[in-house]
C-alpha cells in the first residue's frame, strides 16, 4: 500500500477523534458548582422562619418539629440527586476515557478494514491501471508502425514486427494480412510462410485446411527439420485424417527435443491420440480415397489490360449441383498467371469436406480487384467442369475470359 493511502486513513481517524474527544475536556459550569451552597442557604432561611413562627405562637412545638423534619428530608433529597450530576461535571472526571479512545479508534478501524475490507484492493487497482496503460501504449505503437509501413512498404522487418504484434494482441485477421504482405514481398521464405500459416489458422479458429496447410507443406520442403513446420505439418495432416503422416512428423520433432522438454510431453499425448484414431479407422470402414485436381489457369489476351499484377486470384472448386460455396480454394495473384495449382482436401473450406464425395465439380478462376472472396461487378472470371467418376486424379484447364457485370 502506498504512503498516500495510509495518510488518508490517518486523516479519517483524526477527524473521528476530533469529534469524540473535545466533550471530555469540558468542565462543569460555575453556577452548577454553587448549587449546593444555594440549597443550604434556602434551607437556613426556611428554618429561621419556622423558629420565628414557633416564638410568635403561630406554630405549636409539635407542628414545628414536623415541618423541621420535612425540611431536613427535602434538603437531603436534593443533595443526593445533585451528587451524581456534579460528579459527572467535576473537572477531570471521566478523562481516563480519552487515551482509551485515542488508541481504540485507530486500532478498531484497522481491524475492521483488514477483516471486512480488501487489503490488496489498492494494489490490484494500480496493477489494472498499469496494464491498461501498457495495452494502450502497445496499441498506439502498433498503429504507428502500421501507418509508417504505409509510407515505407519495403521495410520487411517492419512487416514481420507488425504481424507478430497483431498475434500478441490476438488480432489474427490483421496478423494474417501483415504476413500475407510480407510473404508477397519476400516469397519462399520458410519463417514467413510459417508465420502466415499460423496466423491464417488462428483467424479460422485453428483450422489448418486450405491455404495454411499448403504454406506449411511448402515450408517443409525447404526446411524439413524446422520445429514449427513439423508441429504445424502434423496438425494439418491430423486435420486431414492422415494420422500416419501426422505421427511421422511429430515423432521426428519429438526426437529432436530434450528429454524433459514440455513440448515433447505434449507431443507424446498427441501421438497417442493419433494412434488411437488410426486404430479406430482401421477397424471401421475404409476412408474414401483422396482426390487431387490439377489445374492450369490462364488469363485471356483480351482481358489482360483490365487486371493488375497485384490483383487477387482465387482458384476454387464448387459442386456442379447444389450449394455454390467453394469446397476447396487456392489464393494467389495475377502476376502468378499462368498458374499451375493442385486442389485437394487439404484446401477444403470445411474439415468434413471431401472432393471425392462429388462426381461433378466446377473449377472457377476469378480475379478480384477488391480482394473480396465474394464475387463483385468488375471481377474477371473463367470456369470449367470436371467429371471425377471415382478417379483419384483429374486435370482441367481454365481460361479467365469473362467480366462480371
Amino acid at each position: 500500500m502506498t504512503i498516500e493511502f495510509w495518510l488518508a486513513i490517518a486523516g479519517l481517524v483524526a477527524v473521528a477523534l476530533a469529534i469524540l474527544l473535545p466533550p471530555l475536556f469540558k468542565t462543569a459550569p460555575l453556577h452548577d458548582a454553587d448549587g449546593e451552597t444555594r440549597n443550604k442557604a434556602i434551607a437556613r432561611q426556611q428554618l429561621a422562619e419556622l423558629k420565628q413562627q414557633l416564638q410568635d405562637g403561630v406554630l405549636t412545638q409539635s407542628q414545628f418539629d414536623a415541618q423541621y423534619q420535612e425540611l431536613q428530608l427535602a434538603l437531603l433529597d436534593e443533595i443526593q440527586q445533585d451528587a451524581p450530576a456534579k460528579a459527572a461535571l467535576r473537572p477531570g472526571t471521566g478523562r481516563w476515557v480519552i487515551p482509551l479512545l485515542g488508541l481504540a479508534v485507530p486500532v478498531l478501524s484497522l481491524f475492521l478494514y483488514l477483516t471486512l475490507g480488501e487489503p490488496q484492493a489498492l494494489a490490484k487497482a494500480e496493477l489494472a491501471q498499469n496494464q491498461a496503460k501498457a495495452a494502450d501504449n502497445v496499441q498506439n505503437m502498433v498503429a504507428a508502425l502500421a501507418q509508417r509501413l504505409q509510407q515505407q512498404p519495403d521495410d520487411l522487418e517492419g512487416w514481420m514486427m507488425l504481424g507478430r504484434a497483431y498475434l500478441y494482441m490476438q488480432q489474427y485477421d490483421s496478423a494474417a494480412q501483415a504476413f500475407a504482405e510480407l510473404n508477397r514481398r519476400k516469397p519462399n521464405e520458410p519463417a514467413v510462410m510459417l508465420h502466415y500459416a499460423d496466423a491464417l489458422s488462428m483467424a479460422r479458429n485453428g483450422q489448418m485446411r486450405g491455404e495454411p496447410a499448403a504454406l506449411v507443406y511448402q515450408a517443409l520442403t525447404l526446411v524439413p527439420e524446422d520445429h514449427t513446420a513439423l508441429w504445424l505439418g502434423g496438425m494439418a495432416k491430423a486435420e486431414e485424417g492422415d494420422f500416419a503422416q501426422a505421427i511421422a512428423y511429430w515423432q521426428k520433432l519429438s526426437a529432436m527435443l530434450p528429454e524433459q522438454d514440455e513440448t515433447r510431453q505434449q507431443l507424446q499425448k498427441m501421438i497417442a491420440m493419433a494412434e488411437a484414431e488410426t486404430q479406430q479407422g482401421t477397424a471401421g470402414t475404409p476412408a474414401t480415397t483422396p482426390v487431387e485436381i490439377k489445374i492450369d489457369a490462364a488469363l485471356s489476351d483480351e482481358l489482360k489490360t483490365k487486371a493488375k499484377p497485384d490483383d487477387t486470384l482465387f482458384v476454387y472448386a464448387q459442386a456442379l449441383s447444389g450449394p455454390k460455396m467453394p469446397l476447396a480454394i487456392v489464393k494467389q495473384q495475377v502476376k502468378d498467371l499462368p498458374l499451375q495449382a493442385v486442389l485437394n482436401d487439404s484446401m477444403a473450406m470445411q474439415p468434413q469436406t471431401h472432393l471425392a464425395d462429388f462426381k461433378q465439380l466446377r473449377i472457377v478462376a476469378r480475379i478480384s480487384k477488391s480482394g473480396n472472396a465474394m464475387p463483385q461487378p468488375g471481377d474477371l472470371v473463367g470456369s470449367a467442369e470436371v467429371n471425377l467418376d471415382g478417379s483419384p486424379t483429374a486435370a482441367v484447364s481454365v481460361t479467365i475470359d469473362q467480366e462480371l457485370k
